[in-house]
């Protein structure tokens, strides 16, 4: 069976593109998954500390909520290793790529809500002050624009049609 040609800007078969995008996605995860691995496991401490039982009932609820988002973000950044190492060898790779990227942006999102709420926990414990929200507002805002307001607007900036 002959690849076809994709017109992509790049003389490359659909096999190719996905081995190309497939090694991209991969060097992308490993960047994420080192943050969220690195955060997760500072997060699984903090219930054996003595600190924990004096925190309120709210931080108690935020550090558990924090807890799940950050297993479930390790969960989805690292699924797409899972995903290419169970399928390898099929001859599926280009739908195994939009699969793991999906998982990936999942995790991203995940990622970015983990970090929401631990950023939320700390300044609350750390400060007791009525403007912490404001300044957890701030952050995401932050996030968004760095981790998806400047890539979607580069992408419709410079995509050609």
């Amino acid at each position: 069976m002959v690849d076809t040609v994709r017109r992509t800007g790049r003389d490359e078969t659909e096999d190719e593109r996905a081995d190309r995008m497939w090694g991209e996605l991969i060097q992308e995860i490993r960047v994420a998954q080192t943050g969220v691995q690195i955060l997760f496991g500072f997060l699984l401490t903090v219930v054996f500390t003595p600190r924990y039982t004096h925190l309120t009932d709210t931080d108690q609820v935020i550090y558990i909520v924090t807890v799940v988002l950050g297993s479930c973000a390790t969960g989805a950044l690292i699924g797409p290793v899972s995903l290419h190492r169970l399928v390898s060898g099929r001859r599926i790779k280009p739908q195994a790529v939009r699969i793991a990227s999906r998982l990936t942006f999942v995790g991203l999102v995940l990622l970015l809500t983990t970090m929401t709420c631990a950023l939320l926990l700390i300044l609350r414990v750390a400060t007791h002050d009525d403007w912490v929200p404001w300044l957890v507002t701030g952050v995401v805002a932050w996030y968004l624009t760095c981790w998806f307001g400047v890539p979607l607007w580069t992408r419709r900036r410079y995509t050609t049609k």
